[in-house]
């Protein structure tokens, strides 16, 4: 159950960093109200997470994938799967198919709300990156 509140959530939010489709506030409410409640404290959970410098699931370790933000307990960067959905992986081909067996939707959706709120910061490690 809590996995399909964030797959609901990723599916509002993700589409908007990704560029793909712009979400007015009022369609974003209408989809919010369709949740149930338990969909709807989820959804209070990663809003309030964003707003504040604690992101669940999100850690930072220095000497670990240099400092990088990385799905906890991994050392799975942050912006590796940012950049994975812009060559055209989908949520499914990074947790439940091949790329990354281990990470879960609800891993996917901390990522995403972590990659919306620090663009600056993934952009310049992908592009950091690339010279590498």
């Amino acid at each position: 159950m809590l996995y399909l509140a964030i797959d609901k959530i990723v599916n509002i939010a993700w589409p908007n960093i990704r560029g793909f489709t712009s979400v007015t506030l009022k369609e974003l409410e209408q989809q919010l109200l369709a949740l149930s409640p338990g969909e709807k404290l989820q959804a209070i959970h990663l809003l309030a997470q964003s707003l504040g410098n604690h992101w669940q699931g999100i850690e930072k370790t220095p000497r670990v994938c240099g400092g990088e933000a990385c799905i906890a307990k991994t050392r799975i960067p942050v912006w590796v799967l940012v950049e994975a959905c812009r060559l055209g992986y989908s949520d499914a081909d990074l947790f439940l198919l091949t790329s990354y067996p281990s990470i879960t939707a609800t891993d996917l959706a901390n990522a995403w709300v972590y990659a919306e709120a620090h663009p600056d910061e993934i952009e310049l490690a992908i592009e950091r990156n690339e010279v590498a």
